[in-house]
């Protein structure tokens, strides 16, 4: 029977805490000896995945993305967030709309540009395989427009009411040209469709009423001089005064509803007065390939390949340890001298001895 004594717990209590060693040495001093054992399978490997890279710096076509903003001044209530909110979606979405698109390529005159004509092929084979209709004539192919507007991005500057805008291109130039031509569409649409007194027809009806009563004026005047005093011409002066008084107050009713449905509708419905801050510029720089990313991913994936090169060539080394191992130790079991009891040819004595004799007789 066991007995603990007071003094084993006096020298529990008197012992030493345990080491603590926070890196494991053996692991580190393994993976250094890795690290030297493949470190030429590792920098080739870098340096293979390096050379790709710089082809592809050299191969790829470097592409410039032109950048402005604008601005757009509705006419809400500035607290109302969500109100704003919607207002400037909703001209993000006329800006990335289909007819701007299309008003643009058509007067640049993209349709026949290289750039924009790249899912040419892939509309053909959809066409033939019945996936898509065929294009009216003198209309824009629908692979031009999409490939536009892949390439046109536009997003609200936080919670403002700035909207900034951009556009990639293969050439500098033609960024910041197609740019400036979204923009300006954009604007005049907005300066086209703000109020009742820039729509054609109201302008039309304006210079109507006002030349009828400039002619009715005139007439009057005209019969006036010429009057003579009879009862006949009392008579049409009148009715000439009266054409008068009735063009001029059809004139000044029209201005008059013109004006009251003006002053309704900027108080149901926000106005939009957008304009460039700045016009977009060539950039200078390429946007795409940036050199530094695409050496230093390099860089990264050749080291993280070579490693994994050099681990596979460990497993391969092990197993092939392994199986020498084995067949080494077969072929000593082949060599080794067997027994005599294990023997097939050998028999022990007393098995000779009491082996049973069969008797055979004649009878």
């Amino acid at each position: 029977m066991l007995q603990n004594t007071p003094n084993d717990w006096v020298n529990r209590d008197n012992l030493p805490p345990p080491a603590f060693n926070p890196v494991p040495t053996a692991f580190l001093l393994e993976v250094v000896a890795f690290l030297r054992r493949h470190r030429s399978i590792i920098w080739r490997t870098c340096l293979a995945v390096l050379g790709v890279a710089i082809l592809y710096l050299i191969i790829v076509t470097p592409k410039f993305i032109a950048n402005a903003e604008l601005i757009i001044n509705a006419k809400t209530n500035a607290w109302d967030t969500a109100a704003v909110t919607t207002v400037v979606e909703s001209q993000i979405e006329i800006i990335r709309s289909d007819s701007i698109a299309r008003t643009v390529i058509e007067k640049l005159g993209l349709a026949e540009d290289p750039e924009f004509a790249t899912g040419q092929g892939s509309g053909m084979i959809s066409r033939l395989m019945g996936w898509s209709k065929p294009e009216a004539k003198g209309t824009i192919p629908r692979y031009v427009v999409e490939s536009f507007e892949r390439k046109f991005s536009a997003k609200r500057v936080g919670q403002t009411y700035l909207v900034q805008i951009a556009f990639e291109s293969r050439d500098p130039d033609r960024a910041a040209q197609i740019l400036n031509a979204i923009a300006e569409t954009y604007i005049t649409y907005q300066m086209n469709n703000a109020g009742l007194q820039d729509a054609a027809w109201v302008k039309d009806r304006l210079n109507e009423l006002s030349t009828r009563a400039s002619a009715a004026q005139k007439a009057l005047e005209d019969y006036s001089k010429d009057q003579k005093d009879t009862a006949d011409s009392s008579a049409v002066s009148d009715k000439l005064a009266a054409a008068v008084e009735s063009s001029k107050s059809a004139y000044d009713n029209f201005r008059h509803v013109l004006r009251k449905m003006q002053a309704t509708q900027e108080q149901s419905s926000p106005v939009f007065e957008a304009s460039l801050l700045a016009g977009a510029s060539s950039p200078l720089r390429a946007s795409w390939p940036k050199a530094r990313i695409v050496l230093g991913a390099a860089i990264v994936v050749g080291a993280h390949l070579g490693i994994a090169i050099g681990i596979l060539l460990d497993l391969l080394l092990i197993l092939s340890v392994g199986r020498q191992s084995r067949l080494s130790a077969q072929d000593e079991g082949l060599e080794r001298p067997i027994p005599d009891a294990v023997r097939p040819d050998h028999q022990p004595e007393t098995s000779a001895k009491t082996r049973p004799v069969r008797l055979t007789g004649s009878g």
